[in-house]
């Protein structure tokens, strides 16, 4: 399996659909579990490519495992206005994707709840 993942993922935050359509295989298809979305790769390329926004991000961490690549990263629009992070784990046949699913979440503070408990701390205050 050889995939260019860092090229990959810039594709997706620059929104090429000529770049992307070469990472998968004619048939692919992906997963959004977190808005109970299936695509087929035209329809995600057309989600990914007409989403409104400039966008930037870093790939935080790439892991391969046999055919399958899992990513993290945190993805925002150019003007800093938001922040998101997400998982995604890609099948590779051939060297090109075969499915990916994708989880996604909204950044922001910990729920009222968990800091009326006076539990944790920011990540950017851990030494790891």
């Amino acid at each position: 399996m050889m995939m260019d993942i860092q090229a990959f993922f810039h594709a997706v935050l620059v929104q090429d659909a000529q770049a992307l359509h070469a990472f998968f295989h004619e048939d692919a298809w992906v997963n959004w579990p977190c808005t109970n979305e299936h695509f087929t790769l035209e329809e995600y390329i057309r989600a990914n490519c007409e989403y409104p926004g400039d966008w930037d991000g870093e790939l935080e961490r790439a892991t391969v495992s046999g055919d399958e690549i899992i990513m993290a990263c945190r993805v925002y629009p150019r003007d800093h206005s938001a922040s998101f992070h997400a998982v995604s784990f890609l099948q590779i046949r051939d060297g090109r994707i075969a499915s990916m699913t994708e989880y996604w979440a909204d950044d922001g503070p910990a729920p009222a709840w968990r800091q009326e408990m006076h539990i944790g701390r920011p990540l950017n205050e851990v030494a790891e």
